[in-house]
């Protein structure tokens, strides 16, 4: 049985990825993990658009890590966006950031972010945080249903 995507991982920075991707590793949460490396992929992602057009709903992702300094579309315009639109603001997004600004973690909580993370710049720190996070939203989180869309 394949699980489908369960986190999408939206995050530009290799050393960051490559961290994540280990801690994932490490936990045993890679097989449903898909990565994009800035803002519009995951818009296209998320909306099955551009490359992604031929996706199905079964590929939705269960929680988004969602970087905030992204290219092309940053990870704020990327929240509104998901947050705004019905179909898509039931999926928790944990935003995963370096970012320790207030201003960053006032305007995401604004936009609807379900949780707000500074990475922790340690290995173990980082890797445990990741492991947590998989374990609440994929184990323990409980959100709606969503209705079978069938094309007309």
């Amino acid at each position: 049985m394949n699980p489908g995507v369960q986190i999408l991982l939206v995050e530009d920075n290799p050393s960051d990825l490559a961290l994540a991707v280990h801690a994932f590793k490490k936990h045993n949460l890679t097989n449903g993990v898909h990565v994009v490396r800035d803002g519009q992929e995951a818009i296209d992602y998320i909306f099955k658009t551009g490359p992604y057009a031929g996706r199905t709903c079964d590929s939705d992702p269960h929680v988004i890590l969602l970087d905030l300094k992204l290219p092309k579309v940053d990870g704020h315009t990327v929240l509104k966006r998901i947050k705004s639109e019905e179909s898509t603001r039931d999926i928790p997004v944990v935003v995963l950031t370096s970012s320790q600004a207030e201003s960053d973690l006032t305007e995401t909580y604004a936009l609807g972010v379900n949780s707000y993370i500074v990475k922790p710049v340690d290995f173990d720190q980082f890797s445990e945080a990741v492991r947590l996070i998989g374990f609440y939203w994929l184990l323990l989180n409980r959100r709606p249903e969503r209705p079978t869309v069938v094309p007309a």
